[in-house]
């Protein structure tokens, strides 16, 4: 029992374990046990139940289910848990002989079992060890973080080999411990929060909370709660009280993207927190007062949408204080192969490969590229040459792209003209480069997306976040490599 206190802190705030139970003896018996060590104790009397509990906010360290139970049976809840939330650990809890449930429980994705009856010794060391394993995933994660921002910062410092990233970095310079509020606007893919991060590390915020929020990935009820946090009881499932990104935020710098997505009531809160600095979370009757550094970035013109009535005025022109216009790739060309080499040596060391040097002729193509998908798209590129080992397959899609598609008159099959023949091979050779450079990018795709899907057990939200894309992007382009749920 002392094993399992030392996890524990207090009833209120302690660990937080769902039991999932139909035998209410059992649920009852659980809380009293886990209440005692210092647990907080949710319960739920079959897999709906537990389902919907896990579909809101909360988040429980462990989970304790039992297999055999009327309707929806463990095993299918349990894998419908790992759909749903797979870093949460899953205990089973089986009668003894049922050999065969727990082997496939255990293949479905559960950490661990018990057989009913079980001592209380034994429960105590099963949650102790998921709990353990859990707190070592949570510092690898941590140094995953660590480790991402540490390599956003070393990025940053080659995307300013232009002039027009330089005159930038002189004007984050002049702004940044001036604490008004900025607004970065450019392409996809430009580093628009490599700009936020160079404000924060050049400011005097730069050893508090720099909080990235993107506020296209979350519908706005979940949004909300994201930014500003609730309180326990707010809604259905609000167990415990939960701080927002503002309140975390406090004191250092909160990084909104994609704010042209947020929605008018979300607007007109976040006014009130530029105004005055306050916010009332979700349930709250206080408000919270914080001190933070905001800065936003948009890929659409704010302008129009405020012509067109979609984004509140008073707002947009307190957000744009400081304008900062990050320029497309293709208007800073001198920086191309200085952030290829740079993300060479990244991902060479990043996926224990041999460092590559690319050709001259992949070092024309990437001058004479038009980079729709800006630093984003050069950074893929070079990921995916590092990893295959090869550069003919990029090299194939950069000159398919540049390759004009016919119109007019020269697009009609023509007539050989008497004396010369017909140029069928160049023209075969054409085609199939262009083809291959489009299959190829299409497989890749397909294949990473099936490889992340597969490794997130299909948790749509957590693989676009690892594919740095938007949720609805995510599902687009599901629907277009045909995946299906696995």
């Amino acid at each position: 029992m002392s094993k399992i206190r030392s996890h524990a802190r207090t009833p209120d705030s302690g660990p937080q374990v769902l039991v999932v139970d139909d035998a209410e003896a059992i649920r009852t018996y659980l809380k009293s046990l886990l209440s005692l060590r210092g647990f907080e104790v949710l319960l739920a009397e079959n897999g709906p139940k537990a389902l919907e509990l896990l579909k809101g906010d909360v988040s429980p360290q462990v989970i304790l289910l039992d297999i055999m139970m009327p309707g929806l049976d463990g095993i299918a809840t349990l894998r419908k848990m790992k759909k749903l939330r797979p870093e949460i650990p899953v205990i089973m809890l089986s009668v003894v002989g049922r050999a065969t449930s727990i082997v496939e429980a255990m293949n479905a994705g559960a950490a661990d079992y018990l057989n009913k009856p079980f001592e209380e010794q034994e429960l105590d060391l099963a949650i102790r060890k998921v709990l353990e394993k859990e707190s070592l995933r949570e510092e690898r994660e941590e140094l995953r973080e660590r480790l991402a921002e540490q390599q956003a910062r070393e990025h940053s410092r080659f995307q300013w080999a232009s002039e027009k990233m330089g005159r930038i970095r002189e004007t984050l310079e002049q702004v940044a411990d001036a604490d008004v509020t900025v607004l970065v606007h450019g392409e996809s893919g430009v580093g628009k929060e490599v700009i936020a991060r160079s404000l924060h590390d050049l400011s005097n915020r730069r050893s508090k909370p720099f909080v990235k929020v993107n506020c296209a990935a979350l519908p706005e009820e979940l949004l909300e709660s994201e930014l500003f946090g609730y309180e326990r009881g707010a809604f259905t499932g609000a167990s415990t009280r939960k701080p927002g990104k503002f309140e975390i935020a406090n004191a250092g710098t909160i990084f909104l993207d994609e704010i042209a997505e947020m929605s008018a009531a979300l607007q007109a809160k976040l006014l009130q927190v530029l105004q005055d600095g306050e916010f009332a979370p979700l349930g709250g009757n206080k408000d919270i007062h914080v001190d933070v550094r905001v800065v936003v970035a948009t890929n659409r013109n704010i302008e129009q949408m405020v012509g067109q009535g979609t984004f509140r005025e008073d707002l947009y022109y307190r957000l744009n204080v400081v304008n900062v216009r990050v320029p497309p790739l293709r208007e800073r060309r001198e920086e191309i192969l200085v952030l290829a080499e740079h993300f060479l040596r990244i991902y060479s060391e990043k996926y224990n490969r041999p460092c590559p040097r690319l050709s001259h002729p992949l070092e024309e193509a990437f001058l004479g590229h038009l980079w729709p998908g800006n630093v984003r798209e050069l950074e893929n590129m070079i990921k995916r040459i590092v990893v295959l080992g090869a550069e003919e397959t990029i090299l194939a899609e950069i000159l398919a792209a540049a390759e004009p598609e016919p119109s007019g008159p020269e697009a009609l099959p023509q007539e050989p003209k008497e004396g010369n023949a017909a140029p069928e091979a160049e023209l075969e050779t054409k085609i199939s480069l262009k083809e291959i450079g489009r299959r190829a990018a299409r497989e890749a795709e397909r294949e990473a997306l099936q490889r992340v899907l597969h490794q997130t057990n299909w948790n749509r939200k957590k693989a676009a976040k690892i594919l740095e894309v938007s949720y609805k992007t995510l599902l687009q382009k599901i629907k277009e490599c045909g995946l299906a749920d696995g």
